[in-house]
């Protein structure tokens, strides 16, 4: 089988289509199966084992360049997967008569609509609002999706949000999102000193947009002292967040590293001694399992599909979105609370167990191959 797999960000880029696609690409090329990639990027990405074609995301008219290199090299795959640029892939996919199966990550249109500054209501509320121009990309969007052969959800809270689209049921699953494979990691002694990292640490990964809501994370700090947070990734909000750290006197118990491998996020996961996310939305992100998988406990909002992996003092713990206090006062709790820390570190790996990449890529292989047969 010939795939072509569409994602709008690939290595090293941070976020969770850049963990998914590489991952999945390498999946598949292992079991014999002919792989090329179409991505965007801000210059070359990092080379494979296969094909990666990209374009510019400073070239004009990108996102018709992108649709037509998906055609492109569509016409010499057999099936088309996208995990993100929907609309571009179904456009290449159609031009160049292939099926088309997808794996959806988000509200894209919420998520443009917040970025924009034109939205500051929830997800659930946002899908019975909007004016026309959020009317013609949720049509868009709908007519995209319902050209896929079948579409993957990595939580039951988006599968029930993209139903309220009119997509069929019957072609739209639950699939979690995986936990990567463990390479060999140093104890975690090792890895503290490696990453000089003392005292009391708090760990976030992940694109730092205001999906995040890292300005939570932040106040937090201020408001609880004794502990560091060290954030890995890059992205818009980056500066903004540096001066804001400045500005509430944090500077000192905030480290920003940067764009990391993803090997590098589990090192530190490793060796802090809890994950943070204060997301104001999310569907299923890749650092909540990635953390559960090497022992480091979870305290994030209750949004979206986390509650569906995260269970609030089972292996980490659960606040209400863009609530500093409650942020604050959970921070507050496990550091101050030794058995509870335990616990929820013991229990964390075994949370995850059956996510395992095998797993849940041999599923999308089936439907891979069903697309390609029907």
């Amino acid at each position: 089988m010939n795939v072509l797999v569409v994602t709008g960000i690939w290595p090293p880029d941070p976020g969770g289509p850049a963990s998914h696609a590489p991952a999945l690409a390498a999946f598949l090329h292992g079991r014999g199966h002919a792989v090329e990639v179409v991505t965007t990027a801000d210059s070359a990405p990092v080379s494979s084992e296969y094909p990666v074609h990209w374009v510019s995301r400073r070239s004009p008219f990108r996102h018709i360049r992108c649709a037509l290199v998906v055609r492109r090299f569509g016409r010499g795959a057999d099936v088309v997967y996208a995990t993100s640029m929907i609309r571009r892939a179904a456009i290449g996919a159609r031009l160049a008569r292939r099926p088309l199966v997808v794996k959806l990550v988000s509200d894209e249109v919420f998520e443009r609509a917040t970025r924009s500054g034109r939205y500051e209501g929830t997800l659930d509320e946002f899908q019975s609002v909007g004016g026309v121009k959020t009317r013609l990309l949720r049509a868009t969007r709908d007519a995209a999706l319902r050209r896929a052969r079948h579409v993957f959800c990595p939580s039951a809270y988006l599968r029930d949000i993209a139903l309220g689209w009119g997509l069929d049921p019957a072609h739209v699953s639950v699939l979690p999102n995986p936990a990567p494979p463990m390479p060999p990691l140093p104890s975690r002694e090792e890895l503290r000193r490696e990453l000089q990292l003392d005292g009391q640490v708090l760990a976030f990964a992940g694109r730092l947009g205001p999906q995040k809501a890292l300005g939570i994370a932040l106040e937090a700090v201020a408001a609880v002292p004794n502990f560091t947070l060290v954030i890995a990734g890059d992205g818009p909000d980056r500066a903004a967040l540096e001066a804001r750290a400045t500005g509430l006197g944090v500077e000192g118990r905030v480290r920003f590293l940067g764009s990391v491998s993803r090997e590098q996020v589990l090192r530190l996961f490793r060796a802090a001694d809890a994950s943070v996310l204060s997301s104001a939305w999310e569907n299923f992100p890749h650092t909540v399992v990635e953390a559960l998988a090497v022992g480091c406990p979870v305290i994030a909002t209750a949004v979206g599909g986390i509650p569906e992996v995260v269970r609030d003092s089972e292996n980490g713990l659960l606040v209400p979105p863009n609530d500093v206090s409650a942020l604050a006062a959970a921070i507050r709790r496990f550091f101050e609370d030794g058995a509870l820390r335990r616990r929820l570190a013991e229990t964390a790996p075994g949370s995850v167990a059956g996510y395992t990449e095998d797993a849940v890529f041999t599923r999308i292989e089936g439907e891979l191959e069903r697309a390609v047969g029907r």
